[in-house]
C-alpha cells in the first residue's frame, strides 16, 4: 500500500506537494469584495476564491477547496500569484501560468489549473459587478470540461 501511495505522489512536483501539504491562504475573507465559486461536475472538485481589492489592487486572497491534491495546490498557488497585483494584471494569469508556477501537473490533473483560473475570473467578475462595472471581460473561459458555478 505504501508503495502505491509513493507512485501516486511521485507524479507531482515538489512544489505541488508543498502547496498541497502546506496550503497558503486557506479560509475566508469576511469582507471580500469579490467571490468566485466554480466546480467541475466530472471530478467533483469545488473551489471558492475570495479577493479583497483596494484602489484597484488585490490586497488579499483566500480560498476554500474541496478536491484532490492538485486542486488544493492550484488554489493555493493562484492566491499567491494574485496578491499585490492589479485587477488587470490578475486577469492575465492563465491556467498555464498556474501550472508552470507549480512545476507542472500530470495531464490528468490539468483541469485543476483550469478551475483555479475560472475561480479567479469569477471573483474578478463579482468584484466588477459590485463596483458597477461591466464584468464581461472576466467571464470564465469555456473549456472542454463541464464546469458549473456555485456549490
Amino acid at each position: 500500500m505504501a508503495e502505491q501511495k509513493d507512485k501516486i505522489f511521485a507524479a507531482y512536483s515538489e512544489k505541488v506537494m508543498d502547496h498541497f501539504t502546506n496550503p497558503r491562504n486557506c479560509g475566508e475573507i469576511p469582507d471580500a469584495n469579490g467571490i468566485g465559486n466554480v466546480g467541475n461536475a466530472i471530478c467533483g472538485d469545488v473551489l471558492r476564491l475570495y479577493i479583497k481589492v483596494e484602489d484597484g489592487k488585490i490586497v488579499d486572497a483566500k480560498f476554500k477547496t474541496f478536491g484532490c491534491a492538485a486542486a488544493i495546490a492550484t488554489s493555493s498557488m493562484v492566491t499567491e500569484m494574485i496578491k499585490g497585483k492589479t485587477v488587470e494584471e490578475a486577469l492575465e494569469i492563465s491556467n498555464r501560468a498556474v501550472t508552470e508556477a507549480l512545476g507542472g501537473l500530470p495531464p490528468i490533473k490539468l483541469h485543476c489549473s483550469v478551475l483555479a483560473e475560472q475561480a479567479l475570473r469569477a471573483a474578478l467578475a463579482d468584484y466588477y459587478k459590485k463596483i458597477g462595472k461591466d464584468p464581461s471581460a472576466f467571464e470564465p473561459k469555456k473549456e472542454s470540461h463541464e464546469h458549473y458555478d456555485g456549490f
